[in-house]
């Protein structure tokens, strides 16, 4: 079936970014620069950020992406167009003409077998947390046709999708090395410790992108990242510090949708005392690192989401900074039996963000100064993940996990769950009421959808005291003059080079 001229205009608009496409435009290859390696490049990873700013829509593609740039909402990618049946499960038609790049045909048995493999125990496919306290089944109408029900009914299906990477109906359940997707990019490169490279394909079935090959470097200094974009030895660095933000022809502050958080465990004494968060927060000077050690501009953060996020409650106010009120409560706990001296694990992720080592160690000192005895560890991506997400260490003591958590799609549904769910993947804690509001909040529409998350956002913070939430974050970029490209705030989690034009 050829694709009609609407197919084609959507497709298009789908990979088009940029507000304008100069008359100077040309085509070639570039050099980006990362702050942290990709321990691996398997596709239902790709949510994670060291790997999803990699090969997300590059190599890897979905039925639907979000359009954070134009603010167009859920656009067609695999998926040419769907509607919600009147059982509330929702139908996807799917793009024709489409090929992997080991060169075998896109049809609805991979996009079935993606989804089987994201939800398969015989793998940690990190996207399935996203799908947590609901049960998705995949049916097959026809070769270019499937539908999707959940119980309960999603009404944000369609949002839910685009995290979902598609791969061929033979690729294993168990993690791959080697990644085989739809997209306009495919693995040429793989040398651990040294880069990545990503070629255009011939072969793809949407507009061709500009770069025609990307060769990804891995440098942890921010300032050696904006350096190397400065001498022309990379023409990219999506992340680098304010301090080194020095240039307004090459640097750009964009709104990040990461937020920086300290994941408290509370299974755990003396973390299971409430007293105990409350004292933590009460110890944090967060207003302190704003213009300093973290970018003026960055929010302080009263929920796991950033505020452009639905459900979004203003009147939860940022717990103060009193050393005092903190003191007073680890002296009512220990009165109490509470073994509020007990040696506390802070485990932090390096290179995780610019000035992430300085922030932790006054992180650190502020909470000796009110009594607490704090160890700092810092580990990389891989054994951070062993300490944020279950099953957590049986013999483990009270730990800290410091961390940060993008949510650029608008929905609290890509929080919650596997943060604070009873069975949540990363969760800390066990509650009732929490578990109750995530399920009705998930099945709702509208106002009501709303309500519920904004009450929810009140009740972990006020009540529970979940967790300590930091920063809602600020990212600053270096591109190259020969590029014309703005980044968004997807950019730290997925960068996509059919975004990027060459001058």
């Amino acid at each position: 079936m050829k694709r009609t001229a609407i197919s084609c205009a959507l497709a298009l608009g789908t990979i088009m970014t940029s507000a304008f496409t100069p008359a100077y435009a040309g085509s070639g290859p570039i050099k980006v620069v990362l702050a942290e390696e990709a321990d691996l490049l398997e596709p239902c990873m790709a949510t994670r950020s060291n790997i999803g700013r990699i090969i997300m829509e590059n190599v890897s593609e979905t039925l639907t992406e979000l359009d954070v740039r134009s603010n167009n909402g859920v656009m067609p990618r695999l998926a040419e167009r769907w509607e919600q049946n009147a059982d509330g499960s929702w139908r996807f038609h799917l793009r024709q003409g489409v090929k992997f790049s080991d060169g075998s045909g896109f049809d609805a048995k991979d996009v079935k077998h993606s989804f089987d493999r994201i939800m398969s125990d015989k793998n940690a496919c990190e996207s399935r947390r996203y799908f947590g306290g609901m049960k998705v089944t995949p049916s097959i109408v026809d070769d270019y046709t499937i539908d999707f029900k959940a119980d309960p009914v999603q009404p944000i299906l369609p949002l839910l999708m685009t995290l979902v990477t598609i791969v061929p109906e033979e690729t294993p359940l168990e993690f791959i090395r080697e990644p085989v997707g739809t997209g306009p990019y495919k693995l040429t490169n793989w040398t651990p410790g040294q880069q990545i490279v990503l070629s255009g394909r011939d072969d793809y079935w949407g507009t061709k992108p500009e770069v025609t090959q990307a060769t990804y470097l891995f440098r942890a200094d921010p300032a050696v990242r904006a350096a190397m974009v400065q001498a022309g030895e990379a023409d990219l660095s999506p992340s680098i510090s304010q301090l080194d933000a020095t240039n307004p022809k090459t640097d750009f502050s964009y709104l990040d949708s990461e937020t920086v958080y300290l994941r408290l465990d509370h299974n755990i004494a003396p973390l299971n005392d409430v007293r105990v968060r409350r004292a933590l927060n009460l110890a944090i000077d967060r207003q302190a690192f704003l213009g300093t050690l973290v970018p003026e501009s960055a929010v302080l953060a009263t929920a796991i989401v950033p505020p452009t996020t639905l459900g979004w409650n203003k009147d939860v106010k940022v717990f103060p900074f009193d050393p005092d009120g903190a003191k007073k409560l680890l002296e009512q706990a220990k009165a109490d039996g509470v073994k509020v001296d007990t040696p506390i694990t802070v485990i932090a992720r390096s290179a995780n963000f610019p000035n992430v080592t300085e922030i932790m160690e006054a992180i650190q000192q502020q909470l000796q100064d009110v009594g607490f005895k704090v160890d700092l560890k810092f580990v990389e991506v891989a054994e951070h993940e062993r300490y944020y997400s279950k099953p957590f260490a049986k013999d483990r003591g009270p730990q800290i996990v410091a961390a940060m958590h993008d949510n650029s799609k608008g929905d609290p549904s890509f929080s919650m769950f596997f943060k604070y769910a009873s069975e949540g993947t990363q969760s800390g804690f066990s509650d009732p009421k929490v578990d109750d509001l995530i399920k009705r909040a998930s099945a709702a529409v509208g106002d009501e959808r709303a309500n519920l998350w904004s009450e929810l956002i009140a009740y972990l913070h006020d009540d529970v005291v979940a967790d300590v939430l930091l920063f809602h974050m600020v990212g600053f970029a270096r591109v190259s003059e020969r590029l014309d490209f703005k980044p968004t705030i997807a950019t730290n989690s997925m960068l996509q080079l059919s975004e990027i034009k060459i001058k």
